[in-house]
């Protein structure tokens, strides 16, 4: 069997945690206490018992079926020792790193502060649209906040949606590609207020200690009201101490969201750990002008809240700043940095909360995770909610839809056994399906999303192709 034959699970790190804000009542109706009783839940993991309603909102679950499986006897190192510097995606994994998803619902989760898109297409001018649009780009990386656990690796063909009435959207994405892994989305404002599409393909590289995710692809947002277009392409994400020691997650680099018609720019700077963990979580950037006058500074966490005030006030506030730290700055100085060694990479001890500057603007806030989140691999409210099966609903999904994955619902479930062997079936049946194919020189047809080049920036990107939402699903792959 050759390389080209062979399926792999990769390491995938990537995506938004629960935020509110001005808009973020819609986001309260997916929150709710955990019950870790399975003897309950796994009635509507197993069954897919509908939620009830109440005041005609669909309430959805609050709890996996089952809690978070141990990983404390499993290593890791004797499957990336021999991969230091090598990229992943063709590394197998044992499932027991898995978290209950698919990459493609991972990616479903920038939608969960929809809220933001909505305020900003309501915004009269265009530098308040870019702060909405800017606190939008921050809070889809928020919920990888200590999901150190990674999503199922897409089957070729494999598909996902969501509809969300109550939050005002409705989503489709398709596994276009599977080496390189490509995953090609496409979300729709249900008042036909905005679009929302992309192509991801993360590359995926192991440095002895850490696994980096560094970010491929645009992500495009339109707001169809103003006939604007903003482009930027995610902050690369890195796993610590994935071989010993506690797991910590930061994103770093730096963002740049383009204004298409107006010339408007979003530079933003996710800030490395560095030295004693000073900078862990912190962004700061500004907003200019197509003439590169700087009008708005914006700064915080993207694991907390972010906010934004005049570039005058913001420098005058950083000047009086620097007058009181030189003392201690000094005194930093004067502690010896750490060599680097083989043992674990320290977790940066708690920072202090973000420090707001008198007379910010407050852009975002993340939300309380529920109740022991932890336990149920620290997902959020809302991607608690992303595998749920109701009754009746295998008969309007095709049959690519994740949620139909007997692996991932197997983890869901806690039946690590049969999400183990359904694993390896489905990645034996995925590679049978390539030697058919090359027999026949056939090539592999993508259903929903076509390659092309994204109208804004040119670059090569997976476009929407249309009536995914009309349902006929006749043609669609045998992949589970």
């Amino acid at each position: 069997m050759n390389g080209e034959e062979e399926f792999f699970d990769a390491v995938t790190g990537f995506d938004s945690d629960n935020s509110s804000g001005e808009f973020s009542e819609a986001n309260q109706k997916v929150t709710g206490m955990i019950d870790l009783d399975t003897s309950k839940n796994n009635r509507i993991g197993k069954t897919g018992e509908r939620p009830s309603q109440e005041n005609g909102i669909q309430k959805h679950r609050t709890s996996l079926p089952a809690p978070m499986f141990s990983r404390s006897d499993f290593s890791v190192w004797t499957i990336l020792k021999k991969c230091v510097g090598l990229e992943l995606s063709k590394i197998t994994m044992p499932i027991a790193f898995n978290e209950p998803l698919s990459f493609l619902q991972r990616i479903t989760e920038y939608m969960e502060h929809v809220y933001l898109i909505h305020r900003a297409s309501c915004q009269p001018q265009p530098l308040e649209r870019m702060q909405s649009v800017a606190a939008f780009a921050v809070s889809a990386v928020a919920s990888q906040w200590e999901r150190t656990g990674k999503p199922f690796n897409p089957l070729l063909g494999e598909t996902y949606e969501l509809i969300r009435e109550d939050l005002g959207f409705r989503f489709i994405s398709e596994q276009v590609s599977h080496h390189p892994p490509i995953s090609a989305f496409h979300s729709e404002g249900l008042n036909h207020d905005f679009l929302f599409h992309g192509s991801i393909y993360p590359k995926l590289k192991f440095w002895g200690k850490s696994v980096e995710a560094e970010p491929r692809g645009t992500i495009t947002l339109e707001l169809l009201k103003h006939n604007e277009a903003y482009t930027w392409t995610n902050p690369t994400c890195c796993v610590h101490n994935v071989i010993i020691g506690q797991l910590w997650i930061e994103q770093y680099g730096t963002v740049e969201i383009l204004n298409h018609r107006t010339g408007h720019k979003c530079v933003l700077h996710f800030k490395p750990c560095g030295l004693f963990g000073k900078e862990l979580h912190r962004v700061e950037g500004h907003i200019q002008d197509k003439n590169k006058k700087k009008l708005f500074v914006i700064y915080g966490k993207w694991t907390e809240c972010l906010w934004g005030i005049d570039p005058a006030s913001y420098e005058s506030f950083k000047k009086q700043e620097r007058r009181g730290d030189h003392l201690r700055k000094a005194k930093l100085e004067d502690g010896s940095r750490k060599a680097e060694s083989d043992v674990a990479d320290d977790v940066p001890g708690a920072q202090e909360t973000v420090q707001v500057i008198p007379g910010s603007k407050l852009l975002w806030r993340i939300n309380t995770r529920p109740p022991n989140s932890a336990q149920m691999y620290n997902f959020t409210s809302f991607t608690v909610s992303l595998n749920e099966l109701e009754t009746g609903m295998e008969k309007t999904l095709p049959p690519t839809d994740c949620r139909l994955r007997p692996d991932i619902r197997g983890m869901e479930n806690g039946d690590m056994d049969l999400a183990s062997q359904e694993k390896e079936r489905l990645e034996e049946k995925q590679r049978e399906a390539r030697r058919e194919r090359a027999k026949g020189a056939a090539e592999w047809q993508t259903r929903w999303f076509y390659p092309g080049n994204n109208p804004y920036t040119g670059t090569p990107d997976w476009l929407y192709a249309g009536d995914y939402f009309e349902r006929n699903f006749s043609d669609c792959p045998d992949i589970y």
